[in-house]
């Protein structure tokens, strides 16, 4: 044992006992990550190409003729309620997976670290964040996103100028019967046009628009950092662990029976056997650390250019739709989609987390 009553880590002994073959599951593992990410990559490209559109399409029709009709309407039915119907199975799964996140953190991680006598502050950390993030995940679920109503579709009708490449004026959505305001967008999933429209996310339950793309902004930011505290922890844990039991001066017998030093191959594949919750846990957290950083990233870049993602989508299809039409003169120049709505950093940070349209609205009441 260590000193506090922690687990030995008995390199030497075990490791000369017996051949432990080298990295198999580590392979596997780093194999399926890398299929999981290339195909993210591949969706991304996918949506953005029409000839790589057609080559999926036209799989997508070959496997399934491989699936009997009756599966596949069962798994359509099921795709249809997750994604087009509003329903809390994501809300659910969110909560579960975060309760097992912190679970493993407090029975395993946050009593190892204090018997090494971690910093309680930045064992904390991680506590601190979740009070926060599921404030904000709230804030995110019950805020009405921005609904327009023909109460209130002429105090929206004022806040924004109309683009005629992307938020024609006069128009008219053809489900509510309203006027469309500049910005907005019809959400089937909800029902309803929400003014600012981002986009609807299953993991709240709800659209993000004007009046909650705020909490959601905060609620995104928090969770990122949980994921990245929880990760420098559960390393600093293990690498600590290695220094303490001196386990990086052990030696291990190979296949072919020659003692060899530990390296950091190894020491991993030791570690996983030895930990296998701990490194499980800390390859999750690292993984959804890495998505939600880029997720966040992209939502910052939107934020500070005063986009919503419906905005920058819509954006990018102009510039390659929307070509003048002028008899006997081609065009000479490529369309360029102009972002109207940006006015400079702060004033556009200050538009998420001041919106406009609250402004009218309280002007109205």
């Amino acid at each position: 044992m260590l000193e506090g009553g922690m687990p030995e880590l008995p390199a030497e002994n075990y490791l000369n006992k017996r051949n432990i073959p080298r990295m198999d599951f580590l392979v596997l593992f780093l194999f399926y990550v890398a299929l999981v990410l290339i195909g993210g990559v591949m969706t991304c490209i996918c949506s953005k190409t029409q000839y790589l559109k057609g080559l999926v399409r036209g799989g997508a029709q070959a496997f399934s003729c491989m699936i009997p009709g009756c599966l596949q309407r069962a798994m359509l039915g099921l795709l249809h309620y997750l994604f087009h119907t509003r329903n809390y199975a994501f809300v659910i799964l969110h909560l579960i997976l975060q309760a097992m996140v912190y679970t493993e953190y407090t029975w395993e991680i946050l009593g190892y670290c204090r018997e090494l006598d971690f910093s309680l502050c930045y064992l904390l950390l991680p506590y601190l964040l979740l009070i926060v993030n599921l404030v904000f995940f709230t804030l995110s679920c019950v805020t009405d996103p921005g609904t327009i109503t023909k109460a209130n579709e002429l105090s929206f009708l004022q806040v924004d100028e109309f683009s005629e490449a992307t938020f024609p004026k006069n128009m008219r959505c053809p489900t509510c019967g309203i006027r469309k305001p500049a910005r907005s967008k019809h959400c089937s999933v909800c029902n309803r046009c929400v003014y600012r429209f981002d986009h609807h996310c299953v993991w709240v339950n709800t659209c993000i628009g004007a009046w909650n793309a705020k909490y959601f902004f905060i609620y995104l930011l928090t969770l990122t950092a949980s994921a990245a505290a929880m990760a420098i922890v559960s390393t600093l844990f293990l690498v600590q662990l290695v220094v303490v039991s001196d386990l990086y001066l052990g030696t291990y017998v190979d296949d072919l029976g020659h003692s060899q030093a530990i390296d950091t191959v190894f020491l991993i594949q030791y570690l996983f056997l030895t930990f296998p919750r701990i490194v499980f846990l800390l390859g999750f957290v690292m993984v959804l650390s890495f998505l939600l950083g880029g997720f966040l990233c992209f939502t910052l870049y939107l934020a500070a250019t005063n986009q919503t993602m419906n905005e920058w989508y819509r954006g990018d299809r102009a510039s390659c739709q929307h070509c003048p039409h002028v008899a006997g003169a081609p065009s000479t120049e490529p369309p360029v989609h102009r972002n109207i709505y940006s006015h400079g950093l702060w004033s556009n940070l200050r538009e998420i987390f001041l919106p406009a349209a609250a402004h009218y609205e309280g002007k109205k009441k």
